[in-house]
């Protein structure tokens, strides 16, 4: 009988799965940060570093991980929006592992609110505002010495599909989102002579913790959100970043954008029940 490889397995004898690495997933206690983890662990058996601000989280992951897939797990506990403690908790980071550090994934961020400009809440931009464009700023200068030490380096960005199309009451949060689809642009210019691939992936509407967040814990309105049609899961997101990775060396995709089959942009989606029939 005719052996069948898998695609998985096809990769996996490929020098790029067989490079050791590790890799830094920010807000990874829970939705895409946690099913990136799981990816990188399984598809890749890549170290993780894992961070947030939920330590429980993190610790409880990572005794899945490392019973699983037999790799170290790094867990570092920290409020991305702090300068000082994000470089606290990097100092010295190679001394601490067994691979070069060549893999991070800036998915750490949230939406607060959903207001007009007018009647929005300035402690809520400011929260959207630290996290989701100052805390990548953060994580990503202070772990580039590693990471262009390496070789053969790799930063993805996790935006939104909001940082492509405005919508009603974004405001703030889509301009959060903006800014990271131009620092990634900026990123993959700059480090080109470096050989470090930059890749965006922008996700449309995917059911995790992100509608409980931004409604600040009402779990009625945050399940209405995707009420009536099917939402990306985070394992898609997971899935689309492992994909990315899993490239030849000289190929990168610099910009991506998923979204379930019912959505077209960040305003436009339709419910399944007014799928038209062929």
């Amino acid at each position: 009988m005719e052996n069948k490889i898998s695609a998985k397995e096809t990769l996996r004898s490929s020098a790029k799965f067989n490079r050791p690495a590790t890799a830094v997933v920010t807000g990874a206690s829970s939705g895409f940060g946690a099913a990136i983890a799981q990816a990188l662990a399984r598809d890749f058996g890549y170290d993780l570093i894992l961070t947030g601000r939920r330590e429980d989280r993190l610790e409880t992951l990572a005794a899945e991980l490392q019973e699983t897939y037999g790799i170290q797990v790094h867990c570092k506990a920290f409020d991305i929006r702090d300068r000082s403690a994000v470089e606290a908790a990097f100092s010295g980071i190679d001394r601490q592992l067994r691979h070069p550090l060549r893999i991070l994934v800036n998915n750490a961020g949230l939406a607060a609110g959903l207001s007009t400009i007018d009647e929005g809440n300035i402690d809520d931009w400011d929260v959207m505002i630290d996290t989701n464009l100052k805390g990548l700023l953060y994580v990503t200068r202070t772990l580039l010495p590693s990471i262009k030490g390496s070789g053969n380096g790799h930063i993805v960005n996790i935006g939104s599909t909001a940082g492509k199309n405005m919508y009603r009451n974004g405001n703030v949060y889509a301009a959060t989102k903006s800014a990271v689809d131009a620092l990634n642009q900026a990123m993959r210019i700059d480090l080109l002579p470096y050989g470090i691939k930059v890749t965006a992936v922008h996700p449309g509407a995917a059911e995790t913790e992100f509608s409980l967040v931004r409604f600040k814990g009402d779990a009625e309105r945050a399940k209405a959100v995707y009420e009536g049609f099917t939402p990306l899961a985070a394992e898609d997101v997971a899935q689309t970043v492992a994909y990315c990775l899993s490239l030849p060396d000289h190929v990168c995709i610099n910009d991506l954008v998923i979204t379930c089959t019912t959505q077209a942009n960040s305003f436009y989606n339709v419910k399944a029940a007014d799928l038209k029939q062929s």
